[in-house]
């Protein structure tokens, strides 16, 4: 290769036009006077302009102030430029003796993420689904059965996850994983840049992930010192490598989630301003887990982005009806005299200090009756002070950790997803997990989407006309795409 640009189609006299000149043609031996072909390849979308003595078109002549002699090749013909036809932009790839004209990398990438996953729809056959950043699979398990609600059958192509035990524990207890599941048991930073092994990576219709919120979440940063996601030095730069991915993978839609800080994050802006630069629509929100009764109020950044000419509305989000829960009932039956109950003492000696101190970490004490509990996270099993514990239902001065099976059911996750797991483990996955049906229902949402289903074109119908009648530019369109894609 010679030479690279990218330009786009004009138009003139009411036909597609397309005009090369300067140093370009020059470059692979276009100079005036000099005779060339141009053979089409529909199936790629692709002209060839190739040097014949005899060729049926003419490379013709500009010439500048100085005097010198530009090639000009001009090729306004709309029967040679319908091959670009809904294609804004082209590139220029210049060789010896030849030229190539194809559509930019991004619109043909679109085209054929779209019809994969409109073949795969109309046909009924799974979606190919791929996973970064995978833990214990407990958001891939969430979108799936939310995808199945709705009659989309889906398939884990591929799994990354730092964690080789992780993946090894998800690859018997997930059961969205099959013998055909690929794990990826490194880096995403190693894994992303690694030529050979991101070659053979399958195309998806769907790719899932929730990047470590080390860098992002509030402790992280004041951690860090430098108040900024990105300064974290092990995962501040994994949106790099995370756009890596997307790109090799091609998926038709991406369920992103993280910490909600994460939205305001340099990383966020990058991520956005990619997607759309690779021809996605990006939808946030944030999913606040009560709404679906939940017992731990944990807030997440959630973001869908769907490809361009693809619909996503959260407001066809449906919210379940209010239900009065209590911690008493995800409680396991444990003795009143177990030895899993503590004074613990020491934590309460230092609360006491801290105050003294003027800091601000107190114990956050849950009862049977509490209506909800404070966010548990991974490093639960540390026992610290500022971590959620369970009041003795008779003596006060007792208290107690949720065991790993407690923990889940606080967020909702199924019981499956850490069967067998030492504590610690299990904590670690849950805690740095979802809250699992508010994602369940995020999954379900897409799948109507992605199909086109009548129940989420009348809730864009009604956001129309709330737009109409509030008289501010509508946010949204009628999915009338979605359904012409997948006629």
């Amino acid at each position: 290769m010679k030479a690279y640009e990218t330009t786009c189609i004009g138009s003139n006299r009411g036909r597609p036009r397309l005009w090369l000149q300067g140093s370009k043609p020059a470059m692979a031996g276009f100079t005036p006077g000099l005779r060339f072909n141009i053979q089409k390849d529909s199936e790629r979308n692709m002209l060839t302009l190739a040097v014949s003595p005899n060729g049926t078109h003419g490379v013709c002549q500009k010439v500048a102030r100085n005097g010198q002699s530009i090639p000009v090749i001009d090729i306004n013909s709309t029967e040679v430029l319908s091959i670009f036809e809904g294609f804004n932009a082209v590139r220029v790839i210049v060789q010896a003796g030849k030229i190539f004209i194809l559509p930019e990398a991004v619109e043909i990438a679109k085209k054929e993420r779209i019809q994969r996953l409109r073949s795969k729809v109309t046909a009924g056959e799974p979606l190919s689904c791929g996973s970064v950043s995978h833990g214990g699979g407990v958001l891939d398990h969430a979108l799936h059965t939310g995808l199945a609600e709705v009659g989309i059958r889906t398939r884990l192509a591929f799994a990354n996850e730092i964690r080789p035990e992780l993946l090894e524990h998800a690859r018997v207890h997930n059961e969205i994983w099959d013998e055909s599941t690929v794990p990826l048991a490194a880096p995403i930073q190693t894994l992303a840049f690694d030529e050979w092994a991101m070659s053979k990576l399958p195309k998806v219709e769907v790719l899932v992930a929730g990047l470590p919120c080390s860098g992002a979440s509030r402790a992280g940063r004041a951690k860090n010192g430098a108040g900024h996601a990105e300064a974290h030095p092990e995962v501040g730069h994994l949106v790099v490598a995370f756009l890596a991915v997307i790109a090799k993978v091609n998926p038709a839609a991406i369920l992103f989630e993280n910490v909600t800080s994460y939205a305001n994050a340099a990383s966020m802006c990058i991520m956005r301003n990619q997607l759309r630069d690779f021809g996605y629509v990006v939808h946030e929100t944030v999913v606040k887990a009560q709404d679906w009764n939940v017992l731990e109020h944990r807030e997440r950044m959630c973001m869908v982005a769907v490809t361009e000419g693809l619909e996503f509305d959260f407001a066809a989000l449906k919210r379940p009806e209010h239900v009065d829960r209590r911690i008493a009932d995800i409680l396991d039956d444990v003795a009143p005299d177990s030895p899993m109950w503590s004074t613990m003492q020491g934590l309460k000696d230092k609360e006491l200090r801290d105050k003294a101190n003027g800091k601000n970490f107190m114990m956050q004490i849950v009862k049977k009756d509490s209506s909800k509990c404070p966010t548990i996270t991974k490093s639960y099993s540390k026992i610290r002070s500022t971590d959620p514990k369970l009041q003795h239902p008779t003596d006060p001065s007792l208290l107690r950790q949720f065991t790993p099976d407690e923990h889940a059911r606080i967020k909702g996750i199924p019981l499956s997803l850490i069967e067998d797991l030492p504590q610690t483990i299990a904590h670690e996955i849950l805690g740095q997990s979802i809250c699992y049906d508010p994602f369940r229902e995020v999954g379900r949402c897409l799948g109507l989407f992605l199909t086109g289903a009548q129940e989420v074109l009348s809730v864009i119908s009604k956001a129309k006309e709330s737009a109409r009648l509030l008289e501010v530019p509508e946010a949204t369109q009628p999915c009338q795409e979605s359904l012409r894609l997948f006629a």
